[in-house]
């Protein structure tokens, strides 16, 4: 069994306790980090390999976005994608060498576009969307079994919000965001592997807003982390859970792990 976490951060370095803790609770053999927010001279790479994930993958950025990948198992870098096409570091892929090896595992963050939903007023949501579209033409030559993981930003089905009637207009769920994530799975026939095994419209959620004092009892979260599997390597996946006790921890990031067991 090869299990594999995704994980938006928010600090690698103010959280690494609670990467620690994660390890050490959960004993992936990959863990995938967005938004690291630090150069990759500044990785903790040290206390992560002390904990046995000596291989390392990291594209850092001063302060902003990053992206690393570490595991147990041997692997090599494929890839930096500039989807974003500004030079931000918000994409590396990797191919496993040892267990499930030639299994390639995307690592993503997208951008979160800001407050207004209108290209025309607002850059970055702009940005978003150009950004899913590049990842979709690339998605359409994919010929490997691929598992594609991260903060994609956007919630698409009406149960993966706390209120869909709500948040029609607020970035994340807008029909617009939802209908380009649609076309990046058509592209490759993506498995939503969190739909698959916790059924719509069952509540799975993994962001909650820091705004919230007291997010167990609001409950207005958000389903923006996602982990997507080639056709292939779906029909492998053994099970799939949400850490959502992480949200708990001791200065919590504002998602929480996913987690899917793979037979490889």
């Amino acid at each position: 069994m090869v299990t594999i976490v995704t994980w938006n951060i928010n600090s690698v370095r103010l959280r690494l306790p609670l990467v620690e803790r994660l390890l050490h609770e959960e004993r992936p053999d990959v863990l995938c980090l967005q938004e690291i927010k630090t150069i990759d001279q500044s990785f903790p790479a040290r206390a992560l390999a002390a904990l046995g994930y000596v291989h390392q993958v990291v594209h850092g950025q001063k302060g902003y976005h990053g992206v690393a990948t570490v595991s147990r198992i041997p692997l090599r870098e494929l890839s930096r994608h500039d989807w974003q096409d500004n030079g931000e570091a918000r994409h590396v892929g990797v191919e496993l060498l040892g267990r499930g090896q030639g299994v390639v595992v995307e690592n993503v963050y997208v951008p979160a576009g800001g407050d207004v939903p209108d290209r025309t007023v607002n850059a970055k949501f702009g940005q978003k969307l150009d950004f899913v579209e590049r990842m979709t033409r690339w998605a359409g030559a994919i010929d490997r079994p691929t598992l594609i993981v991260g903060d994609f930003n956007i919630a698409p089905l009406e149960c993966d919000v706390w209120s869909h009637k709500q948040l029609l207009k607020v970035v994340s769920h807008t029909p617009v965001e939802v209908a380009a994530l649609e076309r990046f799975r058509d592209a490759h026939g993506w498995s939503d592997l969190g739909r698959a095994h916790i059924l719509a419209p069952e509540r799975y959620f993994s962001w909650w807003s820091y705004r919230s004092p007291d997010w167990r009892r609001n409950d207005r979260g958000r389903r923006l982390d996602h982990m997507w599997a080639s056709p292939e390597l779906a029909r492998q996946a053994r099970g799939h859970r949400v850490l959502e006790a992480a949200r708990d921890w001791e200065r919590p990031s504002d998602h929480v792990p996913l987690v899917t067991d793979f037979e490889l």
